[in-house]
């Protein structure tokens, strides 16, 4: 099996993971919400960050093996396949709007498979390395502060999420970075000047998982997944082409299909997003004390409810009478 096989193959089943410890985190946000973030005490908690602890595990050894603009825009399959998993495990049933979104995913990310072409592996510098850990920090406390401030859950869900894929993106980054210094060392030894770049990965990591645990709290599993999932690769893929010379193929004719086939993924992504968005909002029960107004026909409309109330003004009215004038009436017969 060649290194890009290989790279494609760890990358699929680390999406499998991702999709599987998503499933996991958006049961544990709808039954523990006043616990948004780390809910430390919720044993399935734990088995979602082990799942997106095996998907990290797995998404590091495709990045050794292969690009970040090819391992990066894979990870997007993570919403196609958390669709069928979904129905499997917690009945619930693909639209027809959700398939034509898997299939127009699919497509875009096979085209983008296709015109991915390889770089040799380079790493950052450490003034790039403290800029980007930097841009990101500042970038990822903007949305989170911004988040707070929102009160529709929807919204606030798309913020964090967009901020958990933002720092999941860079410490992939990182991730490849010390992959390739570790490679040119030869060794463990190599990795003791890694230390700074380690702790930069595993403090992203943290606050991409705390931040999409958050972002599944009422807003469900599609709209938190897909934008995690967009984000990620996005800002993934723009650092590698731009800081680590990595390419598609064809010069600029191949960038322009391999952008043509990322607005055809987005569009599958943003189906699967609004189909499964409706369906979770169809679900949401009334807020208490919350009506609704239901037209009904006049041939089968209650007119016996206008009954009490009429009966009512009558009797709010009928006190102005003067009783005395029903007391003084003389008899006929005694005139």
């Amino acid at each position: 099996m060649s290194a890009l096989a290989l790279s494609v193959l760890l990358a699929l089943v680390s999406a499998v993971a991702y999709a599987a410890g998503a499933i996991v985190q958006e049961r544990v946000a709808s039954t523990t919400p006043a616990r948004p973030y780390a809910p430390l005490r919720h044993g399935v908690w734990w088995a979602a960050v082990a799942l997106n602890g095996l998907g990290a595990l797995l998404h590091v050894g495709a990045l050794a093996y292969g690009p970040l603009s090819l391992v990066q825009p894979l990870g997007a399959l993570t919403i196609v396949f958390a669709l069928p998993m979904a129905a499997v495990f917690v009945r619930r049933r693909a639209g027809a709007a959700a398939r034509r979104g898997a299939i127009m995913a699919s497509a875009g990310l096979a085209g983008l498979l296709s015109l991915t072409g390889t770089a040799d592996a380079q790493s950052l510098g450490g003034g790039e390395r403290t800029a980007l850990a930097l841009v990101t920090s500042c970038a990822v406390a903007v949305l989170f502060v911004v988040a707070q401030r929102v009160h529709r859950a929807v919204v606030r869900s798309i913020l964090l999420s967009t901020a958990a894929g933002a720092a999941f993106g860079i410490a992939s980054v990182f991730t490849k970075t010390v992959a390739v210094d570790w490679s040119a060392s030869g060794g463990l030894g190599g990795l003791t000047g890694q230390l700074p770049s380690l702790l930069t990965v595993a403090g992203l990591a943290a606050a991409g998982m705390m931040l999409s645990q958050a972002a599944y709290r009422g807003a469900g599993l599609a709209a938190p997944l897909a934008t995690v999932t967009v984000a990620n690769p996005v800002v993934a893929a723009a650092v590698g082409i731009t800081l680590f010379g990595e390419h598609f193929r064809y010069g600029v004719t191949g960038t322009a299909l391999a952008l043509g086939c990322g607005v055809v993924a987005a569009g599958g992504l943003i189906l699967l997003t609004t189909e499964r968005l409706t369906a979770h909002t169809e679900r949401q029960p009334r807020p208490a004390g919350v009506t609704t107004r239901v037209p009904v026909s006049p041939a089968v409309a209650p007119a016996p409810a206008l009954v009490p109330v009429s009966a009512a003004l009558r009797a709010r009215v009928r006190p102005s009478r003067p009783p005395s004038r029903t007391q003084t009436v003389t008899p006929p017969a005694l005139r």
